[in-house]
């Protein structure tokens, strides 16, 4: 992972734009109502959604996955297509890196009491519309309060 993102970085410096892969956890209530799964970021500890780097090998669809996984310790089935695309501003070590995010619904269908970074982020189930207040980034905001599942199966 941490070539990819060398390699990145490397590219942004080029002038070329990076990309990244994103999960939507969600969630459907008993009653019908959607709630989607944030988690804090490490460093800053405001609420984003897991995402990461592309993976050697793998579709973005299954790296958005792991990543869900990995962040936020939650399993489940994404959407073959991205539910859409943001763009934020990376903070890196010496400045920042304009990324482009495909973001992918996973439907979750467990979540774990132990994941492998539950020690350095917290996650909170919420409403879309609530979710996409505690967004910084506007176009992933706009995303999330727009957010409609699509009938049919997620695979």
């Amino acid at each position: 992972m941490a070539t990819t993102k060398k390699k990145a970085v490397r590219k942004a410096r080029k002038g070329q734009r990076i990309r990244q892969v994103a999960a939507i956890p969600y969630r459907l209530q008993e009653d019908g109502s959607l709630e989607v799964l944030l988690v804090t970021s490490r460093t800053t500890r405001r609420f984003i959604v897991p995402k990461g780097w592309p993976m050697k090998g793998k579709s973005g669809r299954k790296a958005a996955t792991i990543e869900a996984q990995e962040e936020a310790g939650v399993v489940g089935k994404a959407l073959k297509q991205p539910a859409g695309t943001y763009s934020y501003w990376k903070r890196m070590t010496d400045g920042f890196i304009r990324v482009d995010v495909a973001v992918y619904l996973l439907q979750v269908t467990e979540e774990l009491a132990d994941w492998q970074e539950a020690a350095n982020r917290q996650r909170a189930w919420l409403p879309a519309a609530d979710a996409a207040l505690l967004i910084d980034e506007p176009e992933l905001s706009t995303l999330l309060r727009d957010l409609t599942i699509p009938p049919g199966d997620p695979v």
